[in-house]
């Protein structure tokens, strides 16, 4: 084994939260490294957030052509190329990823390629090919994200039955889909095959789809889902799935116990994902876990000193922006143990379908189960005149304050571009801002942002347009 170099931290991954960190440490004068196996940027530049939009911006556009005559405009005929829009969204991630590697290289971050993993405590070892080499570092940043999760009797097999990764490369588009899963993930591949004329089935074992949203939110997506023709079976749990020789057999039981066998062209499993925990060196170091997850304090530290895990190692929300957060919030400490920390662990989730969720904060049922007094305000995008303009006003903007102090705790949203929009409640809960903040707030004309300003009217009776 070759030994190398020294380092001020090490990092173990390069998706949003790897890469992010490596920067920052950079930016702050330390000596840093970041290890990967693959390409940079992680599954989510390459396999996951970006690609999936680039799709879903597709099919946005194919619906958007399939609504013209609404708008005056008569497109006597139009089609798609399958492998063109497959392609494109494989061009966006590579761009990306040079993207990522152009960065990197700008902050003079040393790009280590191979398998990483740690031995012993301020230890790492980098193998590629049947070449190891170790460096030595003060600080080891585990950031290697996460995978599907595999349940027995849902297998993948890469072909009939996919994965995420499957979903986003298939050679042709299935005539008939089933989705497995109902989370963010599921609901966005449900809704771009259904947009491309996939004859779709969504089921979820719970009682709802999307089940970390606010009860209003999934009701009203479930509704909008279904207008729009896909199938979806809450309650309803899956029992095994087989490929065959054209395609899938599922079985499953609906909420009413009935059981059924229906054979479709393809399969999605969407259920939830996995830690990437084995092979990196765990069992050579002292970091307590919890079902599989690495715990961490507030500074995103182990409970071995000088090893920290970011994203999808530490548990839900599994998100890219969390991981980009607490990638910081690692680096900073490590650069200045005795600053104030100000860690956010308030995160905001979007879900790209169409129509688009995002939320932060509280649901009501979640706050009013804390014993929080609440006050709800809640405005239809039906009398928003810039969703009428755009032909497109199905959806509402819900917020939730403390009635007792005023405090903004969470915020709910579904309806054309909501995913831009959520960040404005975003700062307003990091700055702590109350009712009265945005009362006086105003807001541009006209916008669909303007629904935040009505729903907080409306939370105190206080309106205008409803």
């Amino acid at each position: 084994m070759q030994e190398t170099q020294t380092y001020d931290v090490i990092i173990i991954g390069s998706g949003p939260g790897g890469y992010v960190a490596a920067i920052r440490a950079s930016q702050l004068g330390l000596r840093t490294a970041i290890v990967e196996k693959d390409k940079l940027g992680g599954i989510c530049l390459n396999w996951g957030c970006i690609p999936t939009k680039a799709l879903l911006r597709a099919s946005e556009i194919q619906h958007l052509l399939s609504e013209s005559n609404n708008f005056g405009i008569n497109v006597k005929k139009f089609d798609y190329d399958w492998s063109k829009i497959i392609a494109r969204s494989r061009q966006v991630s590579d761009q990306l990823s040079k993207g990522v590697d152009y960065l990197l290289n700008k902050n003079k971050v040393d790009i280590i390629i191979g398998e990483g993993r740690i031995s012993g405590s301020g230890r790492v070892i980098v193998k590629n090919d049947s070449k190891e080499s170790l460096y030595n570092t003060s600080n080891i940043i585990l950031a290697t994200g996460a995978r599907p999760k595999i349940v027995k009797g849902l297998e993948h097999d890469n072909k009939h039955i996919w994965s995420y990764k499957d979903a986003m490369i298939p050679e042709k588009k299935p005539e008939s889909l089933l989705v497995i899963g109902a989370g963010a993930i599921g609901i966005e591949f449900a809704s771009f095959y259904n947009d491309f004329g996939s004859d779709v089935t969504v089921i979820e074992s719970q009682n709802e789809i999307l089940p970390s949203e606010d009860i209003e939110v999934s009701l009203f997506a479930k509704k909008c889902f279904e207008q729009d023709k896909i199938k979806i079976l809450t309650s309803t749990t899956m029992k095994n799935i087989k490929s065959t020789k054209s395609g899938v057999e599922a079985e499953f039981i609906d909420k009413n116990g009935e059981k059924h066998k229906i054979k479709y062209s393809r399969a999605i499993v969407a259920i939830g994902i996995d830690p990437n925990i084995e092979n990196i060196g765990l069992d050579t170091v002292n970091i307590k876990q919890d079902e599989g997850m690495i715990l961490t304090d507030n500074n995103n530290e182990t409970s071995e000193k000088g090893i920290f895990a970011i994203g999808d190692l530490t548990g839900a929300p599994w998100l890219a922006h969390k991981a980009s957060h607490e990638g910081i919030n690692a680096v900073d400490y490590i650069s200045n143990p005795n600053r104030s920390n100000k860690h956010n662990k308030i995160i905001p989730g979007c879900t790209y379908s169409r129509p688009q969720i995002a939320s932060i904060g509280l649901t009501e049922e979640k706050a009013i189960a804390k014993g929080i007094k609440i006050k709800k305000g809640k405005f239809p995008l039906l009398g928003n005149g810039k969703a009428i303009s755009l032909g497109y006003s199905d959806g509402f903007t819900k917020t939730i304050f403390n009635a007792e102090t005023g405090e903004l705790i969470g915020a709910h949203m579904i309806g054309p571009e909501v995913t831009e929009l959520i960040s404005t409640y975003c700062v307003a809960m990091q700055l702590e801002a109350t009712e009265l903040d945005l009362f006086n707030t105003i807001f541009p004309h006209p916008t669909i942002s303007e629904s935040i300003h009505e729903s907080v009217l409306d939370a105190y009776d206080r309106a205008i347009h409803i």
